[in-house]
C-alpha cells in the first residue's frame, strides 16, 4: 500500500467504503458529500461506525482506536484521520 496517497483520493475510497458497508442508495462516491455528519445526518449508530472502521481498517492497514469513533464524523475528518495515520503521527 503506497502511502502516498492524497486527501481526495482517501475520501473517494473511504466513500465506497461507506455506501458499500451501509448499502446506500442513490448515492456515489462522486455525490457523497464529504461534510455530512454521519450520525447526525445520515443516521448511522454505534455498529455501523464499528463496521465501517474495521473496513477502513483492513484497507489501509491502519488500528483506528475505539475513542477516537466520536470524532469521525464525517468523510473529510475520516480522511485526515487516515491520511495523519498513514503519516506515523
Amino acid at each position: 500500500m503506497s502511502i502516498d496517497l492524497d486527501i481526495d483520493t482517501i475520501i473517494r475510497r473511504v466513500a465506497e467504503i461507506v455506501i458499500f458497508e451501509l448499502k446506500l442508495q442513490d448515492v456515489t462516491p462522486e455525490t457523497f458529500d464529504p461534510q455530512l455528519d454521519l450520525v447526525d445526518e445520515l443516521g448511522i449508530d454505534s455498529m455501523d461506525l464499528a463496521t465501517i472502521a474495521l473496513a477502513l481498517q483492513d484497507e489501509y492497514d491502519i488500528e483506528i482506536d475505539e475513542d477516537d469513533y466520536p470524532g469521525l464524523k464525517n468523510l473529510s475528518l475520516i480522511a485526515r484521520y487516515i491520511e495523519k495515520k498513514l503519516s506515523g503521527n
